[in-house]
């Protein structure tokens, strides 16, 4: 037990502190056009504010942001130059952000090669003495000579950026941008990336504000649906209704979380609408958003009142199997596949669809939480951790653990379902060691990551995974009882497994044995307790039971 690390505790994931729905616009010709020409304007003139905004750096101010809001109210008006600067100023932490996690993933690559090339050639790791494994030839460490000064190359210019607080930002996106260079490989002529480039560059975002009319004055959906957006000033020639507003004529009915965001403008609440045009399909979005008030974090006695159902999240597919609050296993093992090749609406697809069927099976099962492991895989594709093992490395990469993780939260919270995270400490190794075999039946075979759903859900709950052998009798007159159970909690060294004691596990008994007991009188007093013995599955432990010590 003393090479194993500590196991974190389980606790209950909060739920999703925002919502977000989208409604299709079926704009006519007339409308396209206008939406497209504001969008076009505004897009220019948040382009030119990002770039004030990155030549303050880290100096910015509360005054340099209203100098800024300033320049743009005479240019638009007071409630676009508000939600301009506002996204600028978001999207320049956000580059922040990924520019300090850039800095430190490059310090961890630097550090870990400047370990293992001290290290001589083909040496092995030693985890006890902290020493990683070198490299294992010397083109290898040369090749990762090399890779060293290259990476220390970028580190000090990124740490010059840093100092300076200047960020890298493409409005657009940095794939599309390069796409302009490989239009033949894209499948795409000049006219048509130029189409995708200025509907990514277009502006058509405005926040909410609580106290305003249907929560929204810039761009404005009433409770029958209709939609109207405020002009700026050097377009208020386009206006079709008072006070230089242009209203639509496609209606917008949202369908999913509908009568929430009607209860919300109708007592004028704060929702944020941003339009969206989809070249590629030729169809405009509107997508209205607001925050939900934190709800308090529900006790983890509490979500696992009624049992907990363990999921194994893995490359193809979700492995679930319900347990008691014992931690039995109830049931029969769940599997719920997805694909996650092809696009990233083809991905998305399937995991919400895998998440909707594993939700199903845990309102049927009565169970009011879902354990899961609270992976981390920010590492996890280094080829200094994992060598040339690039199937893996591709395997982890593709691997949507946050979209996974963030859709199971928001799609449980609709259904009053807890999701439990617990460390991935050991779940497989001791799930496939303890649970694997004893499961198996000739009539159902149990997989490893069947095994390791339920080692989650033991975790979760509070119990240990592995499982004590039975120990054997002292002698054949005088028995204790079955010890096969598992320690409390508190127990110290509650995971660790029984010491090996050497010598054969059984007696030979001779066939007559039982007659020669039975005519036999024992020389000891016993006790009327001792000859009541409890047999119990190994299998089905609760935790009222304690280990003999």
């Amino acid at each position: 037990m003393g090479g194993l690390r500590e196991v974190a505790a389980s606790f209950v994931v909060p739920g999703p502190a925002g919502v977000a729905i989208r409604d299709r616009l079926r704009v006519s010709e007339a409308d396209a056009a206008v939406l497209a020409e504001v969008g076009v304007f505004l897009g220019s003139l948040a382009a030119g504010d990002l770039a004030e905004r990155s030549r303050q750096g880290p100096a910015h101010d509360a005054a340099g942001w209203a100098v800024r809001k300033r320049s743009l109210t005479g240019r638009s008006s007071a409630r676009w130059a508000g939600s301009i600067t506002k996204a600028t100023h978001d999207q320049w932490a956000l580059a922040r952000r990924g520019q300090a996690a850039h800095m430190a993933w490059l310090r961890g690559q630097i550090t870990s090669i400047e370990a293992r090339l001290a290290r001589p050639l083909g040496a092995k790791a030693d985890k006890r003495a902290g020493l990683v494994r070198g490299y294992g030839s010397r083109g290898e460490w040369h090749a990762k000579s090399r890779r060293l000064q290259t990476l220390k190359a970028r580190l000090v210019v990124v740490e010059a950026d840093w100092a300076a607080g200047r960020v890298r930002v493409v409005r657009g996106g940095k794939r599309l941008a390069n796409t302009r260079h490989h239009l033949h490989a894209a499948g795409l002529d000049e006219q048509a990336w130029r189409d995708r480039w200025r509907a990514e560059r277009m502006f058509l975002a405005a926040d909410g504000e609580s106290g305003k009319r249907f929560g929204n004055e810039t761009i404005r959906v009433t409770d029958t649906g209709r939609l109207s957006v405020k002009l700026p000033a050097p377009l208020a020639h386009l206006a079709n209704a008072p006070h230089g507003r242009y209203v639509l004529d496609a209606p917008v009915a949202f369908r999913h979380r509908g009568q929430e965001w009607l209860d919300r403008i109708t007592v004028n609440r704060a929702v944020a609408y941003r339009i969206h045009h989809d070249v590629v399909r030729g169809r405009w979005y509107v997508t209205a958003s607001w925050q939900r008030a934190a709800a308090p974090a529900l006790p983890l006695q509490a979500a696992l009142a009624r049992g907990v159902v363990g999921v194994d999240m893995n490359d193809d597919h979700l492995a679930a199997w319900q347990l008691d609050v014992h931690g039995n296993p109830v049931g029969e093992p769940q599997r719920f596949f997805y694909d996650l090749t092809g696009s990233s609406e083809h991905r998305d697809a399937q995991i919400r669809h895998a998440l909707a069927r594993l939700l199903h099976h845990t309102q049927r099962c009565g169970a009011s939480a879902i354990a899961i492991e609270d992976l981390d895989f920010s590492d996890g594709t280094s080829r200094e951790k994992h060598g040339r093992n690039k199937r893996f490395r591709r395997l982890i990469s593709r691997f949507p653990t946050a979209q996974l993780k963030a859709r199971l939260v928001s799609m449980a919270a609709e259904q009053d379902i807890a999701v439990v995270a617990v460390d991935p400490a050991y779940t497989s190794r001791w799930g496939a060691q303890h649970w694997q075999k004893p499961l198996t039946t000739p009539t159902r075979t149990i997989s490893r990551h069947d095994a390791a759903s339920i080692a989650i859900g033991r975790r979760a709950l509070g119990h240990p995974i592995r499982r004590r052998t039975t120990p054997p009798h002292d002698d054949q007159s005088d028995r204790r009882g079955h010890r096969t159970v598992q320690a409390q909690s508190e127990a110290r060294w509650r995971e660790g497994t029984r010491p090996h004691i050497p010598g054969p596990r059984t007696r030979s008994v001779s066939p007559d044995a039982e007659r020669k007991r039975a005519t036999r009188t024992s020389k000891t007093v016993r006790d009327a307790r001792s000859d009541q013995v409890r047999v119990q599955d190994s299998l089905l432990l609760t935790d009222q039971e304690r280990c003999t010590q």
